[in-house]
């Protein structure tokens, strides 16, 4: 396996990121925050999962959220 010392998401698993921005979000704000179906109508990890897959602009999308929700994180703690 390569070394990838600059990609903060390297090792995590898409279904990782997925449950932690809906733990901390939940499935209504996702869907505010990056308006795609599998986040408003009958929301569920799998359907998500799948979509995300296919879908390589959402996915970043998800991944810059959840990039985000680290830093928010990190910035509440220090606070």
């Amino acid at each position: 396996m390569e070394s990838q010392p600059n990609n903060p998401l390297h090792g995590i698993r898409l279904d990782t990121i997925l449950n932690h921005l809906v733990d901390t979000y939940g499935w209504a704000e996702l869907g505010e925050r990056i308006p795609i179906r599998c986040f408003t109508h009958n929301p569920s990890i799998k359907s998500s999962l799948t979509f995300l897959r296919k879908t390589p602009w959402a996915r970043e999308r998800v991944e810059g959220l959840y990039l985000k929700s680290l830093r928010d994180a990190k910035k509440e703690g220090k606070d």
